[in-house]
């Protein structure tokens, strides 16, 4: 069963998607997550794959469209701001524990990619989050600007600020694709086979991202505080040949227990996006978590 909801984050409306257990609506109050998608990502992406299948092993599970992206209110669109998403997650936590078929003491956080890192790095500061699932995570955003995807970082800041002024003077937002054009390895070209083929299932996505997101996401890394989560636990999940492999094994360094990292054999970073033989153990392995913690 699908719930098509909305909530205010920081004045701003977001429109998502609670899943539910299909059930009489009788027992319990249930157990409850929140899924957080890719970075640039919308509900109608990587959350409908994971939370629907939550539903189906006896969660809640709330998906929604970040500020300025999807059918969330939000100017200008596009805005790749870790701070605003981490935002939006506490008031995601806030609205479960208004639905009174939720047990507010038993909410978890599962995030995939960008999500796997603002999902950690919320937790620490919002203690309503009791457990926390990372998959193909991608934590470090300054580290993937600085180690040279979207060129020279020099470069972008230095965009992004000329793009600041010439909005704030009246001009038009500027983007750049999300996903950049031309040979820049094996990372971005599956990327694009995701995103720009029929695995995409949302023809409304924009293949853009706003300039001056550069210097949030410059700004901003998970691995800084992500030591201060425990005693929350943390849980990592990793294909062995995922291209951010680096990154969730760095997670896991950083952290503190309780922690896992979880391997699963074969999967690259964008395989956790849709593909079943990765989202089915990926999936099985959250649910054996979460019932350990929440």
């Amino acid at each position: 069963m699908r719930d098509d909801i909305s909530f205010l984050s920081d004045g701003r409306k977001l429109v998502g998607h609670l899943y539910l257990p299909d059930t009489d609506g009788a027992g319990e109050p249930l157990p409850a997550v929140v899924v957080i998608g890719a970075s640039s990502g919308t509900k109608e992406q990587t959350p409908a794959v994971y939370g629907p299948r939550l539903a189906q092993r006896g969660y809640a599970a709330l998906t929604f469209d970040h500020t300025s992206y999807g059918q969330s209110e939000g100017t200008p669109r596009s805005d790749e701001n870790p701070f605003a998403k981490s935002e939006d997650i506490k008031n995601a936590v806030t609205y479960l524990t208004s639905r009174t078929e939720i047990d507010s003491s038993r909410i978890g956080a599962v995030g995939v990619c960008g999500g796997g890192g603002f999902a950690p790095y919320t937790a620490v500061a919002d203690r309503r989050i009791k457990a926390v699932a990372s998959v193909s995570g991608l934590p470090d955003l300054r580290g993937t600007l600085t180690s040279g995807f979207g060129g020279d970082w020099h470069d972008l800041m230095t965009f992004a600020q000329s793009a600041r002024e010439a909005y704030a003077t009246g001009g038009d937002p500027q983007y750049v694709p999300f996903l950049p054009p031309g040979e820049q390895g094996e990372w971005i070209a599956n990327g694009r086979e995701y995103y720009l083929t029929d695995r995409n299932p949302d023809p409304n996505w924009q293949n853009q991202t706003l300039v001056w997101s550069f210097d949030k996401m410059l700004q901003y890394s998970a691995l800084d505080i992500i030591a201060l989560l425990a005693p929350t636990p943390l849980l990592l999940i990793a294909g062995s040949q995922a291209e951010t492999l680096s990154q969730s094994e760095a997670a896991y360094a950083n952290a503190n227990e309780p922690k896992e990292l979880f391997i699963i054999e074969g999967g690259k970073h964008f395989d956790f996006y849709d593909q079943p033989e990765y989202v089915e153990p990926a999936v099985a392995k959250i649910d054996t978590f979460l019932r350990a913690y929440l």
